[in-house]
């Protein structure tokens, strides 16, 4: 049973590698998954959010506006380190609840999907961290496509992260999904089978 990390900046195709490493046998638990149970409707960090962002941050049928959420802490580096303070311990709790159930699995890897694995200093809970690449170039243009954005909304959320190349730098392991889906899949294979076999 090996458990890693898994990380990447926004937009460089997370979500399609962690498929690719379940297609294969492996676990993923995925933090962004959490962060949304974390937030639901009648959980106490919900509460503490409106708290803070006032009430306009709540739909009327009681669950968050993310987008309007996400304009407020992306345009303002303190209120996203408040919201992360509110958020963090939540979901990293349930992170380890996940993982604890993962580790008692028959699974031959556990991958703990965590975008900021290495803005929050996560590293060492894992033996080793799989980074996934693509270059800024294609996240800005992933990001319009994806969620609509201009360019300078896009600059504003790749700015919120630590630079993908400093990522690279400090990965253990990187797949390169700046290309076409091929491309990536042929890269986990040769990762897997250099890592998890």
């Amino acid at each position: 049973m090996r458990l890693i990390g898994l990380t990447g900046g926004i937009a460089t195709g997370k979500s399609t590698v962690d498929r690719m490493l379940e297609q294969r046998g492996a676990v993923v638990v995925d933090a962004d998954e959490l962060a949304r149970e974390a937030v639901r409707s009648g959980d106490p960090t919900l509460d503490e959010i409106a708290a803070r962002f006032g009430g306009d941050v709540i739909q009327a049928d009681g669950t968050l506006d993310r987008a309007r959420l996400g304009q407020v802490v992306f345009a303002d580096p303190s209120a996203r380190r408040d919201l992360e303070q509110i958020t963090h311990p939540r979901i990293f709790e349930l992170t380890q609840e996940h993982v604890a159930v993962a580790l008692a699995g028959p699974a031959s890897l556990v991958a703990v999907d965590m975008p900021l694995l290495f803005e929050n200093e996560r590293e060492a809970m894992f033996e080793g961290v799989l980074l996934v690449y693509a270059p800024p170039d294609v996240q800005i243009r992933r990001l319009r496509e994806r969620n609509g954005l201009d360019e300078a909304a896009a600059l504003q959320r790749l700015e919120a992260q630590l630079p993908i190349d400093e990522k690279r730098r400090r990965a253990t392991w990187v797949i390169d999904n700046g290309g076409g889906l091929d491309a990536t899949s042929r890269a986990v294979d040769r990762w897997w089978d250099a890592v998890v076999r």
